[in-house]
């Protein structure tokens, strides 16, 4: 086999010596410098020719640097004839905007999308992207994992009291679903609405959460403030006990204090966006074995999806 080779942009570099590790192979070199001006130059250090290549770069704060940088490196490699680019993007940036919902206001996701394949990019690997149609974005293969694979164990491990599932708002129940249904548990949703103009948010369950142990699911928490106010919301409807899995913690903001402050009792997170972590209250739970064995698998032409059935 022509043999493949992993290389690191900037945003991550401990997830890609993780993966690798996990792999048992060494993290491939490429130097990333900056000009003066900030603009970003980026050589290979060994030879690519005729190899798979896989980038691991999220496109996490500083967004627009990370995914330049991702760009820049995949136009290295296809002018110096590797054979396949694959772009490992654990957590996919601009992917919010993933369609026309007022007049005016761009597809931020389709353009990210063209961009990629422009650069010369063969495969996008990455996970639980904000919106599954964003997939069909793309004309080549794109393979979406579930972070919610490296949650079941760690629920299971909790030995909750009458666990149930929770949606934070209408817009996450399928997701939420899909995470009750392989656990074997009902669902209950958050549901949020604004009476008039310029009031405060009214939040109403729906389902019975007394005397139950809530596990709040989503895939982005960013000001965290949505999860804060739903666990206090439970926590007044009766629920014992409020957990919240989040796949990509993007904590802008004043996000970590507001959970250190609410009642909420824990969140669960992965490591798809660099993060140091000096919270209780919070626990990171990696996501770089699952991407090395995906990798290993597209590399020996083996079932992806088996590993989420």
């Amino acid at each position: 086999m022509r043999g493949f080779k992993i290389f690191s942009g900037t945003a991550h570099i401990d997830f890609a010596k993780e993966l690798t590790k996990n792999l048992d192979i060494v993290l491939s070199s490429a130097v990333v410098n900056r000009f003066s001006d900030g603009e970003i130059n980026v050589k290979i250090s060994e030879s690519v020719r005729g190899k798979d290549i896989y980038i691991i770069q999220p496109t996490c704060k500083p967004t627009n640097d990370n995914l330049m940088e991702l760009l820049i490196m995949v136009d290295a490699f296809k002018r110096s004839s590797a054979s396949d680019i694959n772009a490992v993007i654990p957590y996919f940036g601009y992917a919010r905007q993933d369609r026309k919902a007022a007049p005016r206001v761009p597809i931020t996701a389709k353009l990210v999308a063209n961009l990629l394949q422009s650069a010369g990019v063969n495969r996008v690997i990455t996970m639980d992207l904000h919106a599954g149609q964003i997939q069909g974005f793309f004309d080549i293969p794109v393979d979406n994992l579930y972070g919610s694979i490296v949650f079941y164990d760690y629920i299971k491990s909790k030995n909750l009291k009458n666990p149930i599932i929770a949606s934070p708002d209408i817009g996450g129940v399928s997701r939420a679903r899909h995470f009750a249904e392989q656990l074997g548990l009902p669902l209950v949703i958050v549901d949020k609405k604004r009476e008039k103009a310029n009031e405060s948010e009214v939040m109403n369950i729906i389902g019975d959460v007394k005397d139950k142990s809530v596990i709040l699911v989503d895939d982005i928490i960013d000001t965290a403030g949505t999860m804060v106010k739903s666990a206090d919301v439970l926590k007044k409807n009766g629920a014992i006990s409020v957990i919240a899995l989040g796949t990509h913690a993007v904590f802008s903001g004043n996000a970590i204090e507001k959970i250190e402050n609410g009642v909420i009792d824990e969140v669960a997170i992965t490591n798809s966006i660099p993060f140091n972590n000096t919270s209780k209250k919070i626990k990171v739970l990696s996501v770089a074995p699952l991407f090395a064995e995906v990798i290993r698998r597209i590399y020996h032409n083996e079932s992806v999806n088996s590993l989420f059935l």
